[in-house]
């Protein structure tokens, strides 16, 4: 290798760990919105629901005030349901093959 790819080398990865830094900074800095009182939390089928529509919220995140993630949830309960929903929807463990 020469001394000029080495360079490029060293800028490219101190170009990608500059970004993930910033990253990392920015979402340190996101808040969670207050849970209303008296209502319902959302439980494994509204998390399964969640994970089998995670792909097109992200698409709408930006242009609409949309979350993918319900906040207060139920807990466990919930997140199997999004972790079930969304290996479902991107194919699960068969990608692998």
């Amino acid at each position: 290798m020469s001394v000029k790819e080495d360079n490029r080398r060293f800028v490219k990865l101190a170009f990608l760990v500059s970004l993930v830094a910033i990253c990392v900074i920015i979402n340190a800095c996101a808040t969670q919105p207050i849970p209303t009182e008296g209502g319902e939390v959302p439980g494994f089928w509204m998390g399964l629901a969640h994970g089998f529509t995670v792909f097109f919220s992200l698409i709408s995140e930006p242009f609409m005030h949309h979350r993918i993630y319900a906040f207060p949830n139920s807990g466990g309960l919930y997140d199997l349901g999004f972790v079930l929903g969304a290996g479902g929807l991107f194919g699960g463990g068969g990608a692998i093959r």
